[in-house]
């Protein structure tokens, strides 16, 4: 009998996870790896370090935002609840030498591109994340039965938390980062702005709806399934109806992702099998790959992984003031970057990975380093080098907070390209006024081609 809690479980043990049903108790084997003992006493819940750092500039966690704090209004404004927070310092041009050693070379980059208008304001590190504590539990079994499959492009033993809570290489940290906990599924109307070097943007709307793998009734025993996504445009009206249909897998070497279109001036579905890897975004106008869609998805066959070690960053954090309903993105999009004044850093704990590009492999990124933030598994840092070793490209990830649901996400990832000045957004939500929701069970039909035609129709 295979364990209930393991990724290719039942559908019973998915609706459970979706909160729909209980499971009976199960009966565990003694924990016997130094992680599980750890998780409680000097590791927080998904196996971030407890306490602070010892010049108190990292607090301790002490179980991160409760849900009501800073929860989702029903016009989808959210409270800041670190609005009485004052800048600590701002980092600029004249005085970074004295924080190089707390910057990535990515945003020193940023401040040599733009040395008069790039800055960033520090506040006081709030390690605000908090998850439900089904998740806390999930990553307790995953510490015991959680291990890499086929060359590390799969997964076995997975419950719905942190797939390793303390991992022992660079690729068992993009795993965390790539199966972190994001609600079970969402529903979401979000903007994707492209910024000229100049400020002139233009807006791409979208409504995105992602269903994770418990909130998938009819998934079958032993599928490698992790989501399904789709997403249709909005606005501008040219474009409006045109529908991307997404199969995720999880081990993408052994069965790659599945990819569609809809669109409505041929009222035709199409494969699109170019959805992976180093081809450009869909509506990126090449600003960035497929692979940087949350700031790296997708199968890690192409690269080399190497863990680094943990490093005290400036990341941003907590960007409340980006999710402020209030702003337009005449307040948000600058020349070069967004606008400084609305943006939070805040000192962080990273795992640090090195992503070098392997003999015989293609891809226009020849090597990516990750900062990945101990708290969430989130990517929030990414700096992107092309074939010949320089700095091309920067990810940064502004986190958020979404409470009540106890979800750590992102107000928007902004991916700049220092060679054209040129930058890309993806999730800033200002255009409208609607919240975020989760929760929603889905089954696989809503997600075939002929859904989505009806859909875009």
């Amino acid at each position: 009998m295979k364990p209930v809690d393991t990724l290719l479980g039942s559908t019973a043990r998915r609706l459970a996870l979706a909160g729909m049903i209980a499971l009976a108790p199960m009966v565990q084997a003694s924990p016997t790896l130094s992680t599980i003992d750890q998780l409680g006493p000097s590791l927080t819940p998904i196996g971030a370090e407890r306490e602070g750092n010892s010049a108190g500039t990292i607090p301790a966690w002490t179980g991160g935002l409760k849900p009501e704090q800073g929860a989702m209004q029903p016009d989808g404004n959210m409270a800041n609840p670190f609005a009485s927070d004052e800048v600590l310092f701002t980092i600029t041009a004249e005085n970074l030498e004295q924080y190089r050693h707390q910057l990535t070379p990515g945003q020193l980059a940023m401040f040599k591109r733009y040395p008069d208008s790039f800055k960033m304001n520090v506040f006081p590190t709030r390690r605000s994340a908090s998850y439900p504590d089904s998740v806390y539990e999930a990553t307790r079994r995953n510490a015991e039965t959680t291990t890499l499959l086929d060359g590390g492009n799969g997964i076995a033993g997975l419950a719905n938390g942190v797939a390793f809570p303390e991992p022992e290489n660079g690729l068992e940290v993009i795993w965390n980062h790539m199966l972190r906990y994001r609600g079970d599924s969402m529903d979401l109307t979000l903007s994707q702005v492209i910024a000229e070097a100049n400020g002139d943007y233009r807006e791409i709307i979208k409504q995105t709806i992602w269903n994770f793998f418990p909130s998938i009734t009819d998934l079958e025993e032993e599928s490698n399934l992790l989501f399904l996504y789709k997403s249709k445009v909005l606005e501008p009206v040219r474009m409006a109806g045109e529908v991307t249909l997404v199969h995720e897998p999880i081990d993408q070497v052994a069965e790659p992702r599945r990819a569609w279109k809809y669109l409505p001036g041929q009222r035709r579905v199409r494969r699109a099998p170019n959805v992976a890897y180093d081809n450009p975004a869909t509506s990126s106008d090449n600003l960035k790959t497929s692979d940087n869609l949350d700031m790296f998805n997708g199968a890690p066959d192409k690269y080399e992984w190497t863990l680094k070690g943990k490093q005290e960053i400036f990341i941003p954090y907590n960007s409340y003031a980006l999710y402020d309903k209030s702003r337009s993105n005449a307040d948000i999009i600058l020349p070069g970057h967004i606008n400084p004044e609305l943006a939070r850093y805040e000192l962080h704990r990273v795992w640090v990975v090195e992503a070098a590009l392997k003999d015989g492999q293609r891809h226009v990124y020849g090597k990516r380093t990750f900062y990945v933030d101990e708290d969430t598994w989130q990517a929030s840092i990414i700096d992107l080098y092309d074939s010949r070793d320089q700095i091309w490209r920067v990810g940064m990830a502004h986190a958020i907070q979404l409470n009540p649901q106890q979800v750590p996400w992102l107000v928007t990832e902004v991916f700049y390209d220092l060679y054209s000045g040129r930058y890309i957004t993806n999730g800033i939500a200002n255009s409208y006024k609607k919240p975020l929701i989760f929760g929603q069970l889905a089954s696989k039909s809503d997600y075939t081609p002929a859904a989505i035609r009806r859909w875009g129709r």
